[in-house]
């Protein structure tokens, strides 16, 4: 019996720089019994333009989501950010449709649907979690990501101090207000490093990049990895392992 047929709703961000993120989705869902399939004709959200004021440039963009994704069983997106767009905004833009009631944030799809936290992963090193915002308050994801990287073999998990406060990314407001965006980063860093944690992981490469580029400037020896990189590791992939 075939499992669900499961649509991997990339995202901008993940497509363009952190394709090994996607690669790993695909492995990690497959391994769960899923059909997993990347629909060509996808393309942005609408999220940047409709977060900037340009709600009419991102209508169409939420008409051609709900048209690309319609004849899947699940959308999964490895973005907290651009689920909770689609979730949230997208109804509001062109009505809700089974695209939309069907789209999920990578945690809540495998605890919420597949009914899963133990996905048979293993890496290990000390990790530290960040929950990003739009996962945490718009998605409400909760301890989701926590319980699944709590079931990996040989993940240290330290708890991240202050872990709720913002990173300071937030899209193009890291750039309207890059000053108040660096003050947050800098307290982000320094609660990441007080983990004493090899690796800072979140659901978002978006906030992975801002805190990932902060730590690299600092030389601090901290690695940013997507929640989907580490669950899709195995003891027969090593590459995630590696730094």
């Amino acid at each position: 019996m075939s499992g669900p047929r499961v649509a991997l709703f990339m995202t901008c961000l993940t497509d363009t720089l952190y394709p090994n993120t996607g690669k790993a989705l695909v492995r990690l869902l497959e391994r769960l019994g899923c059909d997993v399939d990347f629909p060509l004709d996808q393309t942005c959200c609408g999220q940047m333009h409709f977060n900037t004021g340009y709600r009419e440039h991102a209508r169409p963009m939420a008409e051609a989501y709900a048209s690309v994704f319609g004849g899947y069983d699940y959308v999964v997106a490895p973005s907290g950010s651009c689920a909770g767009m689609v979730r949230e905004i997208h109804p509001g833009l062109c009505g809700t449709s089974p695209a939309v009631e069907r789209t999920y944030e990578l945690s809540e799809f495998l605890v919420d649907v597949l009914g899963v936290t133990d996905v048979g992963a293993y890496f290990p090193h000390r990790v530290t979690y960040h929950p990003t915002c739009h996962s945490l308050r718009m998605l409400g994801v909760g301890d989701k990501p926590l319980r699944l990287l709590r079931a990996v073999a040989g993940l240290d998990l330290r708890e991240l101090p202050q872990a709720e406060q913002c990173c300071g990314f937030g899209g193009t407001f890291a750039l309207k207000n890059a000053e108040t965006s660096t003050a947050m980063l800098a307290d982000k860093m320094r609660c990441v490093q007080d983990t004493g944690a090899e690796v800072v992981s979140a659901g978002d490469n978006s906030c992975l990049m801002h805190i990932g580029g902060g730590l690299s400037r600092l030389q601090a020896g901290v690695r940013a990895v997507h929640l989907a990189e580490i669950l899709a590791s195995t003891e027969e992939e090593p590459w995630a392992a590696t730094p």
